[in-house]
């Protein structure tokens, strides 16, 4: 791979067409503006050469939106011969080594990487230097409700929390929960724990239903009428047997003893 690092006129860069970075906060750029305006670019960006006109930005769009407002005509730029898929993967590095990516984008990068070159899960995760259970979890993300995805864009929950979401068995649930976070501030481990026990009580409540139907069951047959048993976790309850008449309690009574 052949490089050289020159000086560009900004106008002749277009901007990046497999750039993962979706979200630029405007007070940010306007920081890094300034000092562009008092100290220079001190990084060179990554270009390169367009097969239209000019060149093609490959890494730092947030330097060059700032060089623009900061006024620079030119901006120091290193230029790269690279192919539409190694400009693609060398933006996601870059946005991915800066932490500039939040967890949608990082995702939908991945997956982006993935239709275009008919990559593994376990082949991506070797080319970007992750774990295969990372790149499938970053990659599960994108099936949230959208408005929890966009609530993982901003900020306003976190992976854990978008994690314990999908964990859930429908959209609904996933709403219900994601509301719980927004009205309570709940953090991740107390999410997992909230969920897990409700979904704990759940589960005792299914078992225990079928082993009372089948304790109803044999009772019934035993005694020959309808019989309704409920217990709680302390294992107290309530046993209820019907009768149609005087002669059916005699006879129930006759059984029993």
């Amino acid at each position: 791979m052949t490089e050289k690092l020159v000086s560009l006129n900004i106008k002749d860069i277009t901007p990046n067409p497999y750039q993962p970075r979706i979200e630029f906060k405007q007070e940010e750029l306007a920081e890094l503006a300034q000092s562009i305006k008092e100290n220079g670019l001190i990084q060179p960006i990554i270009v390169r050469p367009s097969a239209v006109f000019g060149y093609e930005l490959i890494a730092g769009e947030r330097r060059l939106r700032s060089a623009q407002l900061a006024g620079l005509n030119e901006i120091p730029a290193i230029v790269k011969e690279l192919s539409n898929e190694e400009s693609m993967r060398q933006a996601i590095i870059e946005n991915l080594q800066r932490s500039n990516l939040n967890p949608i984008e990082e995702a939908k990068a991945y997956q982006q990487l993935i239709e275009k070159n008919q990559m593994t899960h376990e082949e991506l995760a070797q080319s970007m230097g992750k774990s295969r259970p990372y790149i499938t979890n970053s990659l599960r993300l994108l099936n949230l409700p959208a408005d929890i995805s966009k609530a993982l864009e901003k900020g306003d929950i976190s992976s854990g929390h978008a994690r314990i979401l999908l964990s859930l068995p429908n959209p609904q649930q996933q709403e219900e929960w994601y509301q719980k976070i927004l009205d309570t501030n709940i953090s991740v481990r107390q999410l997992e724990h909230a969920v897990k026990s409700k979904q704990n009580k759940k589960q005792f409540s299914k078992t225990n239903n079928i082993f009372l139907k089948d304790k109803e069951k044999k009772l019934a047959k035993l005694l020959g009428t309808k019989v309704s048993l409920s217990i709680n976790k302390a294992g107290t309850g309530q046993l209820s047997i019907q009768i149609t008449s005087e002669e059916e309690l005699n006879r129930i009574i006759n059984k029993l003893t």
